[in-house]
Formats: structure tokens, C-alpha cells, sequence
């Protein structure tokens, strides 16, 4: 074979290997495009569902908007949905009327919830239900499904005319995470026959308590609700009493009792046992300076004894190791946000070494000032 041919061949294997190169180089960009140039490739979505009146069976939501498209589920507190609004394109859309079907009976009273979700099939066909919730999940934003609620009234007297109605709603402005509250709610029976119906307490829309109620035609009565608020995380929620097709809702700001913290209580190579108080759905994790060596199970908010947190790997008793709140799932360490307060991280910095001593000096001083101890020990001697 001559030198020529030879380095012609050369060349052209070297062409298709930098043909290659550009066409492997071209996928790498493409495929990495949404995050050179900023694009999130997660779904987003927003909905405002304002409080409302209305016939019972139409609700009217102000706005959504959906980058992918997909459907305006409405519920009113339970699992199962209402009514699912039909197939909204991607983008934002205004005034969206959500209604029933004409067979159906108007139930669209009370405080209703507005979740949007996708459609992850593709085909504009609400498949929530049908798949078990593996399809047509709802959008999400910060963990949590993207929705709002309101308070629909009815515009029709004649709707009325058999429901119970609630003239009034008292609950304290604000209250603490581990306190009795009284909801107050006045309620009217405006029919003239003695009648017996259902008051229902919500929180944020759940039915956490039902009353039944017989009121006299025209008699007025109040309805006592004693609320424990203890395990329920501090913010800003929405109370309400509702009656078959009339109800009040007030917001309350509840305040978490205590400071958040924790303290090691016990400690081995093998486990972690610590004392807690949390503000919100979370964990607690023990780390080194590289990663997390164990988690606790999920705890809700509230004051917890002896939280156990087993550790993967055996450590050094003298190391020095972290033991951290943190809010979200211990399945998901990852994604989880350290727990702050005061602007500062709710940790605490131990040795196994250092709560060893501790435990035993404890125990010690607890026999020594022990009279009963100290009285036996004087008659064996």
C-alpha cells in the first residue's frame, strides 16, 4: 500500500472520529440545555380560590397557571374529589368555572379545596383516581400539593330552608401548641319543625370533629368545641363550622409552647438517644464533619423523651459528633432544611465519651444524696 493511500485513509478516519466527537459534543448540550440556560425542568403551578357564593354546583376559580396543563381537582376535605375541572393547556388561565354535572345534586357548600394537578399521561384525561395516585399527581411546591381554599355560600334561600345556620364563629386570635382551646359557633335551626343535624369543626378543610344537633323550629344555640392543639404544627390555620349547607371560618395563629432544641441523653457506638422539641414535621440526625451517620424516625411537632437514632457505622467515642433537627423526611435526608431558631441551627455538639461521663456522674450524685442509701449504708457498717 502506498503512502498516500495510507494517510488518506488516516484523514478520513479522522474526519468520522471528529464527526462523532461534534455529534456526542451536540447531545451533551442539548440534553443539558435546560440547565445552561436556566430552565427548570420541574412543573410549576399557582391557584387563587377566593371565598365565594354560589348555587351548589359551580365554583369559580380566580386563577391558575400550569406549565404542563393539566386539571383543577376540587374537594371538601375527604379523599375522593367533588369535581375535576376539564383539561386547562399550559399557561395561565382566569376565571375557570369547575362544575357539576346536570344529574348531580348541588354539593359545592361549605369550605372546598382547589389542588392542581398534572397530566402526566399525556392524553387530557383525569387518571388520578383510576391509577391509585400514580398518575396525574398533583403539582407540587415545597413538598406540598399546590392548592387553596374558600368558603363557598349559597345565593339560593330555598337551599337553606332545611340546613342549620351558623350565625356566628369565635376562636381566639392566637394560642400555643399545647393548650385547650373553646371554638364557639352560634347556630340556628330556620325552619318551624324540631330538627336534628350535623355541625362539623374543620381545620384547613379536614373534618376533625362532628357534633349532632337537635334544635327546636327557630331555636338558636351554641355549639362548644374544646380543641387540643397540642401535635398541631404553629402558623396561621383556618378554623371552621360548618352545618348540610352553611358554615363560618376564622384563622388563628398558634405559636409553638417552647424553644426548639434537643440534648443527647444517651450515647454509644451503636445508638444516639436524645430528648427533643420540634416545631414541625421532622428528624433528627446525627452527623460527623462529612456526612449523616443515622436518622430518627419521622416525629411530629411537639415534645419528644428518648428519641433513639441507631447509627450505620460504629465511631470513635472521643469524635466529635452533631446531633441536628432538621424539617422534612428521614427517608430523604438530603432534601431535608436544618431547623432554626433564633437564626441560628437547633443542634447540639457531643462525644460519646463526654455523655458517657455525664450519665455516670449523674448516676453517681443520685446515690449520694440518696438518704434512704445513705441510712442503709450506715446500718450495714
Amino acid at each position: 500500500m502506498s503512502s498516500r493511500s495510507t494517510f488518506g485513509t488516516v484523514k478520513r478516519i479522522g474526519a468520522i472520529l471528529i464527526a462523532i466527537a461534534i455529534v456526542l459534543a451536540a447531545g451533551i448540550v442539548v440534553g443539558q440545555a435546560p440547565a445552561i440556560f436556566g430552565v427548570d425542568q420541574d412543573p410549576e403551578a399557582s391557584i387563587e380560590f377566593e371565598d365565594q357564593q354560589g348555587d351548589g354546583t359551580n365554583v369559580t376559580i380566580d386563577e391558575v397557571t400550569l406549565s404542563d396543563g393539566g386539571f383543577v381537582v376540587i374537594t371538601d376535605g375527604s379523599t375522593d374529589p367533588i369535581v375535576v375541572s376539564e383539561y386547562l393547556g399550559s399557561g395561565t388561565h382566569e376565571n375557570v368555572t369547575v362544575e357539576l354535572e346536570e344529574d348531580d345534586e348541588p354539593e359545592l357548600f361549605g369550605q372546598l379545596t382547589a389542588t392542581v394537578h398534572q397530566d402526566t399521561t399525556g392524553d387530557e384525561t383525569y387518571a388520578y383516581d383510576e391509577t391509585d395516585g400514580e398518575e396525574d399527581r398533583p403539582y407540587l411546591a415545597d413538598g406540598f400539593p399546590v392548592s387553596d381554599t374558600a368558603t363557598v355560600t349559597t345565593t339560593d334561600d330555598d337551599a337553606l330552608t332545611d340546613s342549620f345556620v351558623v350565625e356566628s364563629l369565635e376562636i381566639p386570635a392566637e394560642a400555643t401548641t399545647n393548650e385547650t382551646i373553646d371554638i364557639v359557633a352560634e347556630v340556628r335551626n330556620p325552619t318551624e319543625f324540631d330538627t336534628q343535624q350535623s355541625v362539623d369543626f374543620r381545620v384547613d378543610g379536614t373534618v376533625l370533629e362532628q357534633q349532632a344537633l337537635e334544635l327546636a323550629g327557630g331555636e338558636t344555640r351554641e355549639v362548644i368545641f374544646s380543641i387540643n392543639t397540642t401535635g398541631s404544627p404553629p402558623g396561621e390555620q383556618t378554623f371552621g363550622v360548618y352545618t348540610d349547607g352553611d358554615g363560618a371560618i376564622e384563622t388563628i395563629t398558634l405559636e409553638f409552647h417552647t424553644d426548639p432544641g434537643i440534648d443527647v441523653v444517651d450515647a454509644s457506638d451503636e445508638n444516639v438517644t436524645t430528648n427533643v422539641a420540634i416545631p414541625t414535621e421532622g428528624f433528627v440526625a446525627v452527623e460527623d464533619n462529612e456526612s449523616v451517620l443515622g436518622t430518627s424516625d419521622e416525629l411530629d411537632p411537639g415534645e419528644h423523651a428518648n428519641v433513639t437514632i441507631e447509627l450505620e457505622e460504629s465511631v470513635d467515642e472521643d469524635e466529635e459528633l452533631n446531633a441536628t433537627l432538621y424539617e422534612g423526611d428521614p427517608e430523604e435526608p438530603d432534601d431535608a432544611e436544618a431547623i432554626e431558631h433564633d437564626n441560628e441551627t437547633v443542634e447540639v455538639t457531643f462525644t460519646i465519651a463526654d455523655v458517657t461521663m455525664g450519665s455516670d456522674d449523674e448516676s453517681d450524685g443520685d446515690e449520694a444524696d440518696d438518704p434512704e442509701a445513705d441510712e442503709e449504708n450506715d446500718e450495714n457498717s
